[in-house]
């Protein structure tokens, strides 16, 4: 199916990488609540067949059921709407349970917590719609882990940020800014940009591809130019398509999470600040 593919996981979610997540122990399933029903079957086994044992059958199941949904929201294994550490809601819409949401999103929502230590807002909010969370995430995959081209991860994410700054978006820029820190290792440059972008300290090839990325996110008229100047730094046609998609699609992206009010993981703020040796060093 369309989520059993790792892709969809960004390296930075990966504990393997250098980011500095913390795990948040929310691993697993319904695996609690299989097992419950599961005993609660063979101890039931012996008396189904008489029908004047139903209704404290269907008692018991629907209690068993609240018992492990319980149990479940002890262990961390159901989704709210509130955001670790905050009392604000991590948007105006409800997060639905894990147990309502189809098998092929919870498997992808506890892939990404497994690997990264914690479940990124944007995962939560988008299961309200199943159908729109799965266009969603394969669209994301397919402009922001694409393998071929003259784009780097880091600069996918630096495109992100700047075109998130000018749409105002809290989320995205945070975000993507931590994403950015990872994947160029530059622990100052993506809050330049956050800052403004012409005095960063960006070379001649990323000040082309911003400037091309940001004409894409204020609705220029596009012209030959707008190419040429990208060319002379090393872009071909087909990188100013993914420039281009990937400012378009974040320009979606963002508009989706000011209507949400979407809210960054707390997480997101020191990823990549503190070189991972550096942090482990100070520790000991």
């Amino acid at each position: 199916t369309l989520f059993r593919s790792t892709s969809l996981v960004p390296a930075i979610y990966s504990k393997s990488s250098e980011s500095e997540v913390i795990s948040s122990g929310n691993s697993g399933g319904m695996t609690g609540v299989r097992a419950l029903l599961q005993g609660a079957a063979t101890g039931w086994r012996s008396r189904a067949h008489h029908h004047a044992h139903w209704p404290q059958i269907l008692c018991g199941l629907k209690d068993l059921w609240r018992d492990g949904a319980q149990a479940m929201a002890r262990r961390g294994h159901t989704y709210g709407t509130e955001s670790g550490g905050s009392a604000r809601p991590i948007g105006r819409y409800p997060v639905p349970y894990k147990k309502d949401l189809p098998y092929d999103i919870v498997e992808l929502m506890e892939e990404v917590e497994t690997k990264g230590g914690f479940l990124p807002n944007v995962f939560k909010v988008m299961s309200h719609r199943p159908d729109e969370f799965r266009a969603f995430f394969s669209h994301y995959n397919a402009i922001m882990n694409k393998q071929s081209g003259n784009l780097s991860k880091s600069d996918r994410e630096l495109i992100v940020v700047a075109t998130s700054i000018h749409n105002r978006c809290p989320y995205c820029v945070i975000a993507h800014s931590a994403l950015h820190r990872i994947y160029s290792k530059n622990a100052a440059l993506s809050d330049q940009v956050i800052v403004n972008w012409e005095l960063a300290e960006l070379n001649k090839r990323e000040k082309a591809m911003l400037s091309f990325a940001l004409a894409i996110t204020r609705a220029e008229n596009i012209t030959d130019e707008h190419f040429l100047k990208l060319e002379e730094h090393g872009f071909d046609r087909e990188d100013a398509w993914d420039i281009a998609m990937i400012s378009a699609f974040f320009a979606m992206s963002n508009r989706i999470a000011h209507f949400i009010d979407l809210r960054p993981n707390t997480e997101f703020y020191n990823l990549g600040r503190v070189p991972r040796e550096k942090e482990e060093s100070g520790a000991s």
